[in-house]
């Protein structure tokens, strides 16, 4: 009777582990993903700025709004993960893996 007692607790314990490990399989997968999502916004970001000052040098007004735009776009990782830390919610900030 003892030993089935024992198994009865063991058993969710086991699921539980299982799933936790799942669960750490999929944030590392979403990290990786967003490693690669990162670095495709900062090239976008980086190749606006550079067309805004190119516009810039031709004379074209738009060109301010494009180097903003661009600086916006390269450094949106950084600035939601600032937001998300002020405002306390640092466990939903996933850390990118490249």
């Amino acid at each position: 009777m003892c030993e089935y007692a024992n198994m009865l607790t063991i058993q969710p314990l086991l699921s539980l582990t299982r799933a936790l490990a799942q669960i750490t399989q999929l944030r590392d997968g979403f990290g990786a993903a967003l490693g690669v999502l990162f670095m495709v916004g900062f090239i976008w970001g980086v190749t606006k700025i550079w067309a805004g000052a190119n516009a810039i040098s031709k004379g074209d007004a738009d060109g301010k709004s494009g180097i903003i735009a661009g600086i916006i776009i390269a450094a949106s990782a950084a600035i939601m993960g600032a937001l998300f830390y002020i405002f306390g919610l640092q466990d939903a900030v996933l850390t990118p893996r490249f």
